[in-house]
């Protein structure tokens, strides 16, 4: 399996941005929960760093939350079987099996290779709660992940206009369950008991309550729950002002061995989506990128901070490569962290997304584990949408879809229209 994307960048300014730097001030910003600094690491002005040791997290485990469901949006690349022409990109056209030309060429390469099918959980309620109770039963006590009741909540202004970054707390009982702010649409979603396992408690909606951009919502609050045939949104009024026409998009790309046959595809789809990101949008537009591997490998992690200049960008995901490995399991936990230790997130951003392109999951430890929660707490609390793509690999069949039916599109094609989805 393996899978990627990228982005371009037009941002224009970066003085709203939350640096590595700034961890442990008491200012209200990203970096105050941020994984400890590693001082060996490099990260203004768009400098290279690298990542051998282990990092781990300052303070306590934050309240359980996520941008949607556990994944709220899953990609799936996949190719048909192609010849071995597509090893040549010097412009000649790429023969199929089936006697098909692909003619796709950008600056010297080829692009739009991989293939893509994308499922929404949010938007397919029902089949989410039939695979949390069916064929997949047991995978949520297994990551000790339990997304089985949502509160959905939309924050509009006066006029009924979707309002962004804007700060959403489920409160259980006045303590607060779940944290996580709004998306360009002005919704957000909060998880109860997402980490609390399997209980007997039933839960009821007069237990809880719903904190907007600081003020508590005297309105009751509509739970959803695995048996509900779709989502039931809460829709609350604010007069929070709308957030900064920027988006930040970071890639995190799995880089070891068994990626050895996408990578250079990959490399050429994310230069592409790059190029185009910007001008598929009408917002200002930053990118940065991580690529991992195992413990024991050349490199942990390494990656490129959050930047205007889509050249450089560019240069860097060049440079790499495939390799390492060994096992099944790889390092997504570090990965995951290093995207939220060493990158400067725009706090003040309208949406903040993490492609999380990957062809295995991680070590099933225990202390991994936690880290995988004090991670998702975080990208949730802080309104980072995290996106997973899930390869199947160049040159073979399209793997079929746990979720039933399912549109194929180009990976290329489908970044973009996620990027613009989520950001304007």
């Amino acid at each position: 399996m393996a899978g990627i994307a990228a982005l371009c960048m037009s941002c224009s300014d970066d003085s709203n941005s939350l640096n590595a730097s700034d961890a442990g001030k008491d200012d209200g910003k990203i970096a105050d929960t941020i994984i400890q600094k590693n001082p060996n690491i490099e990260t203004e002005n768009g400098a290279t760093f690298e990542t051998k040791g282990t990092t781990s997290y300052n303070g306590d485990v934050m309240a359980p939350t996520l941008s949607g469901a556990i994944y709220d949006e899953a990609v799936t690349p996949t190719r048909e079987a192609i010849t071995d022409e597509y090893l040549a990109v010097d412009g000649a056209p790429i023969e199929y099996y089936d006697g098909g030309v692909y003619e796709g060429d950008y600056n010297g390469k080829t692009y739009g290779l991989l293939t893509a099918s994308e499922w929404n959980d949010l938007d397919n309620w029902k089949d989410w709660g039939e695979i949390l109770t069916g064929e997949f039963y047991d995978k949520a006590s297994y990551w000790e992940f339990y997304p089985h009741t949502l509160v959905a909540v939309q924050v509009v202004d006066e006029s009924g206009t979707g309002l962004a970054n804007v700060s959403v707390e489920l409160l259980k009982n006045e303590n607060v369950e779940f944290a996580t702010r709004t998306d360009n649409k002005g919704f957000a979603y909060c998880w109860a008991n997402l980490f609390d396992g399997y209980t007997e408690e039933v839960l009821k909606s007069e237990d809880f309550s719903l904190k907007v951009n600081g003020k508590v919502s005297e309105d009751p609050v509509k739970l959803t729950t695995k048996n509900d045939e779709s989502l039931n949104v809460n829709t609350i009024t604010s007069d929070a002002k709308q957030a900064d026409a920027k988006a930040d998009v970071a890639f995190i790309v799995d880089a070891t061995g068994s990626m050895g046959d996408e990578i250079r595809f990959l490399q050429s789809d994310l230069s592409y989506i790059i190029d185009h990101a910007s001008s598929a949008t009408n917002v200002a537009l930053r990118t940065a990128v991580v690529f991992y591997r195992d413990d024991g490998d050349e490199y942990l992690t390494r990656g490129k901070d959050f930047s205007t200049n889509v050249a450089n960008t560019q240069a860097f995901i060049k440079e790499q490569e495939a390799n390492g490995g060994g096992d099944y399991p790889e390092a997504v936990h570090s990965a995951l962290e290093a995207t939220l230790q060493n990158f400067s997130w725009n706090e003040s951003a309208r949406a903040r997304i993490a492609f999380l392109i990957l062809d295995a999951p991680p070590h099933h430890q225990d202390s991994i584990i936690e880290s995988l929660k004090s991670s998702i707490t975080f990208y949730a609390k802080n309104g980072i949408k995290l996106i997973p793509v899930a390869a199947s690999g160049i040159g073979y069949s399209h793997i079929e879809a746990s979720v039933g039916e399912s549109d194929v599109e180009k990976l290329a094609d489908l970044m973009l229209r996620l990027i613009k989805k989520y950001v304007e």
